[in-house]
């Protein structure tokens, strides 16, 4: 009987090995999945961990954009030139191919293989190379440009749009994660307006660079996969001071979730297509917020405590590290609460609450010590957008909803701090310990990355007895203040109500949430000019840096990343343009 049973269970196994490696439909005969069995009593005691060999060839890689076809009226029109579009969501438009020789710059290896189970050597091929610059498309994907408007600058702007980017896939991987594949700089769309489509390198450089940043900073973003140059002429303004220049084209492919944002229910809402605003509600609600029921009579309040709540989260975690967007309208806010649509940004390197990463931003508006508050209207923009499709007692309750985002913004902030600090628990006095630091910060102009930084490095013998070590050179511009001494009084009593604490592990604590590298404006600008002539070692040299937020690396101090800016860096500047 036990001979029996074993062949039994010998033959099932052998069934479910040979059900497991047979060839994937999606991915064809070179690549194979593969199960592992286990007991789970939820599936009648056999279930699998899905996991698949990385994609090798791309014939074998699909994408599709049924889900959008399939649900949502597309533009008719699919002549490809600059028009007010209605009644859709998307235009159906091929990307533009450069004419010249593109060439790959560099690769995000965890995006291809983690997010879109491609084996890195497929970057290697042309193939590849003709995708991810707009030259090919992916077999049996139809690509799709975007209709949004938005509020730019607090004024309504109108139809806005994909102007030069295309949506050329969605793509499930292995871990049953749904991304959606974006070219940015890949020729014109319906909504180019007076634009010729494309993006130039300076500005490719910069985004694919601080995309990448910004996630291994822990922070919600898009992610970029790849960076590719072409040898096209494209003439920018960049200043717009009536000197344009010639730079080259490049196109960045960009990932994300979903690239939905308050711009795309907006452009619904003013034009009143209602029916169609409610449709594409839904389907946000029912793809990208799985545990809102929709069909609840409070479905569409849930969604907006949520994005209210991961927008409060967004920008305290935007403030933790310093970094402002630069151009938080409507149309660049995703629904999902992701970092998108990298423009104008900047780290701010000495404190400073007025700092203006967007020299086209004159009246300040997006300031680093405003975005929280730009939250709050693009918020309100959004709940106009809702408020056609509640009633009376849901408009009262959406009201209370958005009432609450400043405490939650508020207690977000505290809590990252409180964190940059070492500090554990809560006490009634941490906000006046935080605030009372930022504003020696702001008198002194101390460098906000590496004084937080270094704070999470020097001993709490070494700061008690004010013995500031010279490397220890952020602190030392902060420790000029009258009131330094005040504060670290303050602070080490402070330290020492942490429970079971020791120095030792408050400043492993702190080094693991005070970056020592991040993208800083000069850093950025040393890595473009190079890549214009053509050497693009430094991009590469900073993506693996930035990779490694947290930790010392030998390459990078050698590199100067932790020192003082530069003094050539100090008029650097940044517009839309870029």
């Amino acid at each position: 009987m036990k001979y029996w049973l074993l062949v039994v269970f010998s033959w099932m196994l052998l069934i479910g090995y040979a059900e497991c490696c047979q060839m994937d439909p999606l991915l064809g005969p070179d690549v194979f999945s593969y199960k592992h069995f286990y007991m789970n009593k939820s599936n009648n005691g056999l279930g699998y961990c899905e996991r698949r060999m990385k994609i090798t060839s791309l014939d074998r890689w699909r994408l599709s954009l049924d889900v959008f076809i399939d649900m949502f009226p597309i533009d008719p029109i699919r002549e490809n030139y600059v028009r007010r579009v209605r009644h859709c969501i998307f235009s159906a438009v091929y990307p533009t191919p450069f004419k010249s020789r593109v060439r790959l710059v560099a690769f995000s290896q965890e995006v291809l293989e983690n997010i879109l189970d491609l084996h890195s050597s497929v970057a290697e091929t042309d193939d590849f190379l003709q995708i991810v610059s707009g030259g090919r498309t992916v077999p049996g994907s139809l690509p799709l440009a975007h209709r949004y408007g938005g509020h730019q600058f607090g004024i309504w702007a109108g139809q806005l749009g994909d102007g030069r980017a295309h949506l050329i896939g969605a793509y499930t991987n292995r871990y049953g994660d749904r991304w959606e594949l974006q070219l940015k700089g890949s020729g014109k769309t319906p909504y180019s307006r007076n634009g010729d489509g494309r993006a130039v390198l300076r500005s490719s450089v910069r985004e694919f660079l601080c995309s990448e940043a910004v996630h291994y900073l822990g922070i919600p973003t898009s992610r970029a996969a790849s960076l590719v140059v072409s040898d096209d002429e494209v003439w920018r303004d960049q200043f717009y001071n009536g000197n344009p220049k010639k730079e080259r084209g490049a196109v960045v492919l960009r990932v994300a979730k979903s690239w939905f944002r308050i711009g795309s229910l907006e452009i619904l809402a003013v034009s009143q297509e209602l029916d169609l605003l409610r449709k594409l509600l839904d389907f946000v609600i029912q793809e990208y917020f799985p545990s809102v029921d929709v069909s609840d009579s409070y479905g569409y309040l849930d969604f907006f405590s949520r994005v209210v709540s991961q927008t409060a989260n967004l920008m305290a975690l935007w403030m933790s590290v310093g970094f402002a967007h630069g151009v938080c309208n409507t149309d660049n806010f995703s629904l999902l609460s992701i970092t998108i649509d990298y423009g104008p940004f900047g780290f701010m390197e000495s404190y400073d609450p007025d700092f203006v990463p967007n020299i086209s931003d004159d009246e300040g508006r997006y300031k680093i010590g405003n975005q929280a508050s730009i939250g709050m209207f693009n918020l309100k923009k959004l709940l106009q957008v809702l408020n056609p499709l509640l009633n009376s007692r849901e408009k009262q309750l959406a009201l209370q909803i958005l009432d609450g985002y400043p405490d939650l913004y508020y207690n977000r902030f505290a809590e990252l701090f409180r964190a940059k600090l070492g500090l554990l628990g809560d006490s009634e006095d941490d906000v006046s310990l935080i605030t009372f630091f930022l504003k020696l910060m702001e008198d002194t102009k101390a460098d906000f990355t590496m004084t937080f930084r270094q704070l999470s490095e020097i001993t709490q013998d070494q700061l008690m007895n004010l013995h500031i070590p010279q490397e220890f050179w952020a602190l030392q511009d902060i420790a000029v203040h009258t009131f330094f001494s005040d504060w670290v009084t303050m602070y080490i009593l402070r330290l020492q109500k942490n429970a079971s604490d020791s120095d030792t592990e408050r400043r492993r604590r702190m080094t693991r949430v005070n970056p020592r590298y991040v993208l800083r404006n000069w850093m950025a600008e040393s890595a473009v000019r190079k890549a214009e002539m053509n050497d693009f070692s430094e991009v590469r040299f900073l993506q693996q840096v930035l990779q490694r937020p947290f930790q010392v690396q030998k390459k990078a101090e050698e590199a100067g990343f932790s020192l003082q800016p530069p003094s050539w860096a100090r008029n650097l500047k940044v517009s839309c343009s870029s």
